[in-house]
């Protein structure tokens, strides 16, 4: 008997039990051996940053350096076998580059001379006696250092050591003292081939410099529209959402309506002579295109989930009373874009850094260039990597900062008395304890990324290419698959972060539970949740169709300058993300309040023993749609049994 009761004991404790929720009870650190991986990978990042800063010129990348190797505004060493280095440039501190308007890159290397000069020519300069009379005034010699100012004019074949006619104007960037064309033809190809994209960045610099007033102000323009939507959001009520979507589809139709009307009256217009014209009108029918059928598609959905709008109000105005407990949550995403800002200017300074180290070898004409060091190659995808990973570890941050301040709100039993600093407290919890659960999360997504854009430069890559049809479908229908994964594993880590606020559990245990309970429990109000977080896009859309709208009418006023679509299309997609910095936080609170109301109704039955979590309000709001989910389920079935009778024999 006491050997049946042993083995009894043993099968019973070999059961496995399901683990209960316990809310904001037990506390301990998460997933600690990623975040120690994540402090190994980032001690190889600040080893690329010590070596970029050692092996690599900060003061040529800062200052600029001329072909003969000396850095302006500095006193140079010489440079073996260079006649022209070792020069003093202490009073020579801007770049000038002697083609500026048609630079040309021939075995990685600029075709024009680049000089160190006192000052940039302001003016314009036609001949070579205004670049004698400009030297003689100004003390800024533009030809080679071996020419006297006297001899501009006098030797025959001064043309070919001194600067290309004519000199463009130029002033000088204030950080890195680089003389930069002020015209817009010379600006955008002078910009372009420095960085090594002639075709396609030339469009846009030229687009931007041509409309650089009005790119600035369409930006602006999105930010404070942002803040409106954020505000309007925040105090939301019934007549503002039918205003709202009033506005949205005005909105839509508008835009779409102006694209069509600009491409028919490019097309009649016979005064179209400039490739850049033609250029803007193919791009305009692409628009004209894109915007029509998003339209339908969501003019469709607002049809179709009209009838939750009065639901959806009400969920928000839940939402806005979990903000309210916490209003420095419609702040949160100040101080991560500031962080974001910070690290991804520290990130382009040692990209570039890195790009300057390499050892002076002389070539040709007692020039000096820069061969890369070895190995800087495989240092450029490590530090790739780490933008993308800490990226998406700082947009974690975030997440989980919010949603451990809802559920700190939420599992509150004294709803008159909300707890004291819950968003410093809910970083205090992230920082001590749950680090390497968000990196591990931010780690997905980087997988999912890193092959993405691999894929994304393949498809572009065979894109030139005539023959590569198939490989370019397949390339595109994988990086289709792996945008959707990515949604999928963005949702997921949202759950995950969420539960590991409530719980305290890693991320992989976590991510389960959430979708255990989730599934268990959505046939609650996930409709309602689902058109909330279609509203708060729609927020985005309006933001996007304004920004648009006055872009366009701006733009069209500038049609022969040069090809503008490109601008718009960045600012159209710069409006887009500031509006989801900022209405994201309404998103992650929704999400985050679906989950603890779903861990209410699993760990409380509103028993005087087990009373739930949620206020009145909320807890009169969920009775309404369990009402309308039972009325919705009568007369599905009333319909099935209407059907069945008709189908039965008599």
């Amino acid at each position: 008997m006491q050997c049946l009761g042993a083995e009894h004991l043993d099968s019973a404790e070999r059961i496995p039990t399901q683990r209960q929720w316990r809310p904001q009870i037990y506390r301990k650190c998460t997933d600690t051996a990623w975040l120690f991986l994540f402090f190994l990978f980032w001690t190889g990042l600040v080893f690329i940053m010590g070596y970029s800063v050692a092996a690599g010129a900060t003061g040529r990348l800062l200052f600029g350096y001329d072909s003969f190797g000396n850095v302006c505004g500095k006193k140079n060493s010489p440079v073996e076998g260079a006649p022209l280095s070792g020069q003093d440039m202490t009073q020579k501190k801007h770049v000038f580059f002697m083609n500026s308007c048609n630079l040309e890159v021939k075995d990685v290397r600029l075709s024009s001379t680049v000089l160190c000069v006192s000052s940039c020519p302001e003016e314009q300069l036609d001949t070579l006696e205004e670049v004698q009379l400009f030297a003689n005034t100004s003390g800024s010699f533009l030809c080679v250092y071996n020419l006297n100012s006297f001899n501009y004019t006098q030797i025959p074949n001064a043309d070919l050591l001194c600067p290309r006619l004519p000199v463009p104007p130029s002033k000088s960037f204030p950080l890195f003292n680089r003389c930069i064309p002020q015209t817009p033809e010379c600006y955008s190809l002078f910009a372009s081939v420095l960085i090594n994209d002639v075709d396609s960045l030339h469009r846009i610099l030229s687009g931007i410099m041509s409309g650089r007033d009005t790119v600035l102000g369409l930006c602006i323009l999105a930010f404070a529209l942002s803040l409106a939507m954020m505000f309007t959001f925040r105090f939301i009520t019934t007549l503002l959402v039918h205003i709202f979507i009033a506005l949205i589809v005005l909105g839509l139709l508008f835009v779409c309506g102006v694209l069509w009307w600009l491409y028919y009256d490019y097309t009649n217009d016979l005064s179209i002579e400039l490739d850049t014209e033609r250029e803007n009108m193919k791009c305009l029918l692409g628009f004209a295109i894109a915007s029509t059928v998003i339209t339908a598609v969501l003019l469709t959905l607002i049809y179709v989930l009209r009838k939750r709008i009065k639901l959806t109000v009400e969920l928000l105005q839940v939402t806005n009373k979990a903000i309210s407990s916490s209003p420095f949550l419609l702040f949160q995403p100040l101080w991560t874009f500031a962080i974001l800002i910070f690290f991804w200017v520290l990130w382009v300074a040692v990209l570039l850094s890195l790009g300057t180290a390499g050892a002076a070898q002389v070539v040709e004409g007692g020039q000096v260039e820069y061969k890369p060091l070895s190995g800087i190659r495989y240092m450029w995808w490590y530090h790739l990597i780490g933008l993308i990973w800490t990226s998406e570890f700082i947009l974690a941050c975030q997440q989980m900062a919010v949603a451990g301040t809802v559920v700190t709100c939420y599992f509150n039993r004294n709803k008159s008395d909300p707890p004291d600093r819950p968003i410093l407290s809910s970083l205090s919890i992230l920082f001590c304890y749950h680090q390497g659960t968000v990196v591990k999360g931010s780690f997905l997504i980087t997988v999912v990324r890193i092959p993405r854009a691999v894929l994304m430069y393949v498809y572009n890559t065979l894109k030139e290419k005539q023959d590569g049809a198939l490989s370019r479908c397949v390339s595109q229908c994988c990086c289709c698959c792996f945008w959707c994964l990515d949604k999928c594993l963005h949702h997921l880590n949202q759950n995950a972060y969420t539960t590991t606020a409530i719980n305290g559990t890693d991320f992989c245990t976590s991510a389960k539970d959430a979708l255990k309970l989730l599934s268990k429990n959505s046939s609650h109000f996930t409709s309602v949740n689902c058109f909330g977080d279609f509203i708060i896009f729609l927020g985005k859309v309006l933001v996007v169709c304004f920004t648009v709208f006055g872009g366009l009418m701006a733009f069209n006023y500038h049609r022969v300058l040069q090809v503008w679509a490109i601008p718009l299309l960045l600012v159209a997609f710069f409006a887009y993300l500031v509006a989801h910095s900022f209405l994201s936080v309404f998103e992650t609170v929704l999400d985050a309040l679906f989950l603890c109301f779903a861990v209410d109704l699993e760990t409380n039955d509103g028993s005087s023993e087990k009373p739930y979590f949620m206020d009145q309000e909320f807890l009169n709001f969920v009775k309404r749609i369990n009402k309308l989910n039972i009325r919705a389920q009568r007369n599905k079935n009333s319909l099935t049994s209407e059907e069945g009778t008709e189908l039965r024999p008599l």
